[in-house]
């Protein structure tokens, strides 16, 4: 298959059509976690991969980027040989830096992950991993978070199979420009998934605990409570998980309400 980019004329939708594709890996968790390091390893043996990711966690901070400090970037070594690089800021830091620095031309895909611990419903306003899939889609390239849930067992390398696999469908497919792809997988072992679900974010597990405790000096301090993921309606990315399926949440970064543009057209403003 010839080695080329194909974007429509209108520029409403991206496509990639080829067998190897040039991809962006990152996530938030930092890039010795064992789930990008599994992934890479997977991606790496059919497309050519460069690891840019934090150099240490950096989970839940949203689509903040670092704007009052220098950024700095360190080679590092990654088992089989490989570009990886560890980045000082955040995970939306390491698309836009990655972008500028390393690349002439713009990556066929950026993928997000692989996240321990599901980003789902409102979760998604939070995640870091969310964030930098979100960021290659504004920058008008392909981009995927891939997160799985906290359970029984964290099946990183069956995750990664699952998306090798859909790599090559989601970029000769194409996604609607500034769309990117929200996958999670249940906290189980692939082969007990029972299958994948097109679903939409959920919006009813917003998280409202904290845990109180008390400090040697009897000052209270608090921890963010566990989050409880109700099952919510069944055309839902939190439903798919609870009933062991595979979500993938199409997301886009223009969140205009244009039915209330028009309405406000009506009102008597001043």
């Amino acid at each position: 298959m010839a080695n080329y980019i194909y974007k429509s004329a209108t520029k409403d939708k991206v496509k990639v059509l080829r067998e190897t594709m040039k991809i962006l890996l990152t996530n938030d968790d930092g890039y010795n976690a064992p789930g990008i390091q599994i992934l890479y390893k997977m991606l790496r043996s059919h497309h050519e991969v460069i690891l840019i990711a934090p150099d240490r966690e950096k989970s839940a901070v949203s689509h903040g980027i670092t704007l009052n400090e220098p950024i700095k970037i360190n080679k590092i070594q990654l088992d089989g040989g490989g570009k990886g690089y560890a980045v000082t800021g955040t995970p939306a830091d390491c698309i836009k830096l990655g972008l500028f620095k390393f690349f002439t031309t713009p990556p066929d895909l950026v993928i997000s992950g692989i996240n321990p611990g599901c980003n789902i419903g409102v979760d998604i306003n939070y995640s870091g991993t969310v964030a930098a899939a979100r960021e290659a889609a504004l920058n008008g390239i392909l981009g995927m978070a891939v997160s799985i849930k906290l359970g029984k067992e964290m099946d990183f390398q069956g995750m990664s199979r699952f998306i090798a696999g859909l790599v090559n469908k989601v970029c000769n497919n194409g996604l609607p420009s500034g769309t990117f792809l929200n996958i999670n997988a249940p906290g189980i072992s692939l082969d007990e998934v029972r299958g994948v679900k097109i679903t939409r974010q959920a919006s009813d597990n917003l998280s409202k605990q904290f845990d109180k405790r008390i400090d040697p000096k009897n000052r209270p301090y608090y921890w963010y409570g566990s989050i409880d993921h109700v099952d919510g309606d069944s055309d839902t990315d939190v439903y798919a998980l609870s009933q062991k399926h595979i979500s993938i949440t199409p997301i886009q970064c223009d969140i205009t309400d244009y039915k209330t543009m028009v309405e406000l057209e009506s009102f008597q403003l001043p």
